[in-house]
């Protein structure tokens, strides 16, 4: 038993060393049991996306705009996430209404091409709805747009000696100038 709780704890900080996202940019289409609907999201910092969803079925149309924050599960490229937001949308015989929804679920970055397929279970909460509590579950199918930025990795550990090096050669390249336009003056004259 010892061994199992070991192996997670392991599994647990590897997870949350590595970053969670592998794109900046991604849409496509969001499937659910009786409703179609498109998808983007957008990548805010390293672990948190904001994504809006504009969903349609055959009695109402809604739009929402959801915060999440991604975890990696085993990787950049495999992650759980999970978040909050809220939703307005139009029923067809109550009119507009509103509400607060949750989303948990899990992603994945197809390895070598620009797609993630994502699945989730979404509880929302409506005002002014003949529903008043709703629990949705739906798969998705994004294309990256925007791939992630390839940081440079440094080979020194301790501190940002890349930064330090860019900042001592810039300011020796300026020093080199300055010093040729001087003796540039005393080379015209």
């Amino acid at each position: 038993m010892k061994k199992y709780y070991l192996i997670t704890l392991l599994l647990l900080s590897i997870t949350t060393a590595a970053s969670a996202q592998k794109y900046r940019t991604a849409a496509g289409v969001r499937l659910e049991s009786d409703r179609f609907g498109l998808s983007v999201q957008q990548l805010l910092h390293e672990k948190g996306t904001i994504e809006g969803i504009l969903a349609i079925s055959s009695r109402e149309y809604s739009g929402t705009a959801l915060y999440e924050w991604h975890f990696p599960i085993l990787g950049k490229r495999f992650n759980y996430y999970l978040g909050a937001g809220a939703h307005i949308g139009n029923l067809k015989d109550h009119g507009v209404f509103t509400g607060v929804d949750g989303i948990l679920g899990i992603e994945y970055k197809v390895n070598g091409l620009p797609f993630l397929l994502s699945a989730d279970v979404k509880p929302a909460a409506h005002f002014n709805h003949e529903d008043w509590v709703q629990l949705s579950s739906g798969v998705s199918v994004r294309y990256v747009i925007v791939k992630e930025k390839k940081v440079k990795k440094s080979f020194w550990p301790f501190g940002k000696q890349d930064d330090e090096d860019d900042t001592r050669s810039k300011k020796r390249k300026k020093k080199e100038q300055e010093k040729s336009s001087v003796f540039d003056i005393f080379k015209k004259n």
